[in-house]
């Protein structure tokens, strides 16, 4: 497979951009001599994708949107495993090839060989629950003339799906990428986390393709106004006009039946991206890259150069400081939870007062609804007005909730975002006082507690289907409801079908609180995690400083001079290499 990694696979290649190309290889060097392998592997894989002009246009939405479907109708095949379970685990980046081919890479291991037929082994939640066969990374080559120059089409796993590391594994790969292709439906229309996701993209990167797929299973209305909903909610929260929505059904193009839709517009598009976008694409990644390294590395080599220069027994007592003090901050963070317990609280109460406005108004309107539509249907089998009922029931709930839901998720969004800037902005405030206790070598860990951290958790938004209870519980109820209908009792039913309809109503009311409730506690949990980790790996990365003066000095003077006058160099090699920032 080493041939499909060569530049002579990549069609009419672009020119690499040799600069940053040399200095993420020289990055990927520093990296490996300060130990930062992790840091070394991502700059070499990085000069890898530069030297060969591609870029990553990643595919992203919720679980189920087709994603895998639309990657393999734009490339002419279907490629990869597609099924009622989550089918991509990680990552899995198309690219060109002069024939068709697949590997996979392990853990801690080489790449592997596999047929694109094998994929699914590696990529299912059926056969690789949860990753744990350990797939770092899969890349399959095609002989497509849409990635001839570069473009490289990246499957991405679902978001909302049960498996929490599928969602983590997309968001892993964010800061990877150069443009997104957004998937949605109509069922439901855009979520919470998707939107969140697309936000986060769109900071990063300008070019986003928004497609709604699976147009042939909804009416032009339904379209229309999911178009309509997205291209608003996408300009509020992305400050700008999120552009065009694409209308296709990728299983249509892919058995090449149906209406062809706006398929052709979304071909140009991505077309238009590499003609236009694709070398500003690939440099603009390097940059992004160098940045990130950099920054990682010049925390790493001013913990070296500062351990070099105090006595071992002061950085030995100085990492006993640290871990005491990270000691006492996490038993402080205790104390972050009652302040991020009254933010709780507070959204739990206004959404309680919301919710309870809401049933008073509807409740009365759906019954007055619910009673005309009862009035038109036939009594004369008492199991079949029985499911009517209840489906009329379900039908005039829907007709007031649905939409009253998704007001509120958009105002859920709005105050959960509130608060998670607000946790982000506590724990920020948490740091800065430990630094000033004891632990100053916070201020040097490069974007400590960014306003991403805050929104990392999916939302469960969804309508309570309770049909089965629509139908007769048992043989007995079934008898019964014969015998109501033979002697005039309808009104039992009735009755039943009312309270259906009001469980209902009352049921997925609170479903928008306790959602966000929920989502509040688990980002309280993340954020302390988050804290956590940051403190552990100032105190990490000091023991590996102090494990390396150790050695030097055990050298002699002579040992310590050269070490210290090679980091000083590293860190203004570091410092040439940083880009300028933009966006």
């Amino acid at each position: 497979m080493r041939a499909m990694s060569d530049r002579s696979e990549i069609g009419e290649a672009r020119a690499p951009d040799a600069g940053r190309d040399r200095s993420l290889r020289r990055v990927a060097e520093l990296a490996a001599e300060l130990g930062a392998e992790r840091a070394a592997e991502e700059a070499k894989s990085l000069a890898e994708r530069l030297e060969e002009g591609r870029f990553y246009v990643a595919c992203v939405g919720q679980f189920k949107r087709g994603k895998s479907t639309l990657l393999g109708a734009l490339v002419g095949e279907r490629i990869l495993p597609t099924g009622i379970l989550p089918v991509t685990t990680v990552p899995t980046v198309l690219r060109w090839g002069r024939s068709r081919g697949a590997r996979v890479r392990l853990s801690g291991g080489d790449w592997i060989d596999v047929a694109p037929e094998e994929l699914a082994g590696y990529v299912s939640e059926e056969f690789n629950a949860e990753n744990a066969k350990g797939v770092r990374a899969v890349e399959v080559f095609l002989p497509s003339a849409l990635l001839a120059d570069g473009m490289c089409l990246v499957d991405t796993p679902g978001l909302g799906s049960i498996f929490a590391g599928n969602t983590a594994a997309t968001r892993s790969f964010v800061p990877h990428v150069d443009a997104a292709l957004v998937v949605l439906g109509t069922d439901p229309p855009i979520g919470g986390e998707e939107l969140e996701l697309v936000e986060r993209v769109g900071k990063q990167v300008r070019d986003l393709l928004i497609v709604l797929n699976k147009a042939d299973k909804n009416s032009d209305a339904e379209r229309e106004v999911t178009k309509s909903f997205t291209s608003e909610v996408l300009q509020k929260r992305l400050g700008r006009p999120a552009g065009p929505i694409y209308e296709v059904s990728a299983e249509d193009r892919l058995q090449g039946r149906g209406p062809e839709r706006e398929w052709r517009y979304l071909l140009g598009a991505l077309e238009k991206l590499v003609r236009e976008s694709g070398r500003g694409l690939v440099q603009t990644a390097g940059e992004r890259g160098l940045r990130r390294l950099g920054e990682e590395l010049l925390t790493i080599v001013a913990e070296e150069k500062e351990a070099l220069a105090r006595p071992i027994e002061d950085s030995e007592r100085r990492i006993q400081g640290l871990r005491q003090t990270i000691s006492k901050a996490e038993s402080s963070l205790r104390d972050l939870g009652y302040l991020f317990m009254a933010e709780q609280h507070h959204l739990s109460n206004m959404f309680l007062g919301r919710r309870k406005k809401f049933l008073s108004e509807a409740m009365g309107q759906a019954t007055g609804e619910f009673r005309a539509e009862l009035a038109r249907i036939p009594r004369r089998f008492g199991p079949k007005f029985r499911r009517d009922a209840m489906r009329a029931a379900q039908t005039i709930a829907q007709r007031h909730v649905l939409p009253w839901l998704q007001s509120e998720e958009v105002r859920a969004e709005e105050e959960y975002r509130r608060v998670a800037s607000r946790f982000v902005e506590i724990g920020n405030e948490f740091l800065g006082q430990t630094a000033e206790a004891g632990m100053p070598e916070l201020a040097r860990m490069p974007h400590a507690l960014d306003s991403e951290k805050g929104f990392r958790v999916r939302s469960h938004f969804r309508f309570e289907n309770l049909i089965t209870i629509a139908q007769p519980a048992s043989p007995l109820r079934y008898v019964a409801d014969m015998l109501l209908a033979a002697v005039g009792g309808s009104s039992a039913i009735e009755r039943d079908a009312q309270e259906f309809m009001e469980r209902l109503m009352e049921t997925n009311s609170t479903r928008v609180q306790s959602d966000l409730v929920d989502r509040v506690k688990e980002s309280h949990s993340g954020l302390e995690v988050e804290i956590r980790k940051i403190l552990h790996e100032v105190c990490r990365t000091a023991e590996r400083a102090l494990d390396h003066a150790r050695a030097v000095r055990a050298a002699g003077i002579t040992a310590i001079q050269a070490a210290a006058a090679s980091l000083d160099g590293v860190e203004r090699e570091i410092r040439a290499m940083q880009p300028v920032a933009s966006i």
